[in-house]
């Protein structure tokens, strides 16, 4: 019988070990894991296979990787029987820092029609987009817009063309009207815009696998829209259920 592992794309192979690894106690939490030169060893794969496996396993929350300091175990983050890539999570989340992130544009722009509607303004009603790119240890991995209404950002650095010194979901809890409850995301593939294949470093004709999220608050409102554009040459969504 073929071995099903011959199936599997080698970046999921490889996420797959570590999470077996920090689940049975090889690499505890707080641990730092193997240098990526070390993974492209072990698994005799190509860096951006490592780097890719590594992104997943971020996004996941199982991990955490600092610029210049490797990557390091997080406590697990769920008991769910399966993980999901909650990627509007994970960029509500994520920190600004200098070494990993580089802010592409902030400020007032005129919201599009699809970013206007879910907002539910009039279209290119004015809106603060921030827009920023995910880098580590050189390598492109994605590129986020947040779009928010004026009366939310105008309460925080939202707009501001430095680096935020919190996450946005802490600025949302202080701006929205009511609590956050829900993360509402659709997933699709397309072909990347010109802008998007300049910045996220694409080949002529290269696809992108689009995250759009809109986060809701008690009272109803959608107080944020992102999109998370991912070079579809560097990630795969993958899921695993019951039958």
């Amino acid at each position: 019988m073929a071995n099903d592992a011959t199936y599997t794309p080698k970046y999921v192979r490889i996420l797959e070990v570590l999470k077996e690894r920090i689940q049975d106690g090889t690499y505890p939490v707080g641990e730092r894991l193997p240098s990526e030169t070390a993974l492209v060893q072990e698994f005799a794969v190509s860096r951006p296979t490592v780097v890719r496996a590594l992104n997943d396993l971020e996004l996941l929350g199982w991990i955490e990787r600092e610029h210049g300091r490797g990557s390091f175990v997080k406590a697990r983050p769920s008991d769910e029987p399966e993980d999901r890539l909650r990627l509007g999570l994970a960029v509500l989340d994520r920190q600004e820092k200098a070494d990993s992130v580089r802010l592409v544009e902030a400020g007032r722009r005129s919201a599009p029609g699809w970013v206007a509607t879910r907002l539910g303004l009039a279209e290119n009603a004015p809106v603060v987009l921030r827009r920023r790119l995910g880098v580590h240890e050189g390598v492109i991995s994605d590129l986020v817009s947040l779009w928010a209404p004026l009366d939310i950002a105008s309460s925080g650095p939202l707009g501001q063309s430095a680096p935020l010194t919190v996450p946005v979901r802490r600025l949302l809890t202080m701006a929205a009207p009511g609590r956050l409850v829900r993360v509402t995301e659709a997933i699709s593939a397309r072909r990347a815009s010109g802008e998007e294949a300049k910045l996220l470093e694409l080949a002529p004709g290269d696809p992108v696998l689009s995250v759009v999220a809109s986060v809701l608050d008690s009272t109803g409102r959608t107080v944020l829209v992102l999109e998370v554009a991912l070079p579809g040459t560097l990630h795969e969504l993958t899921d695993t259920y019951p039958i």
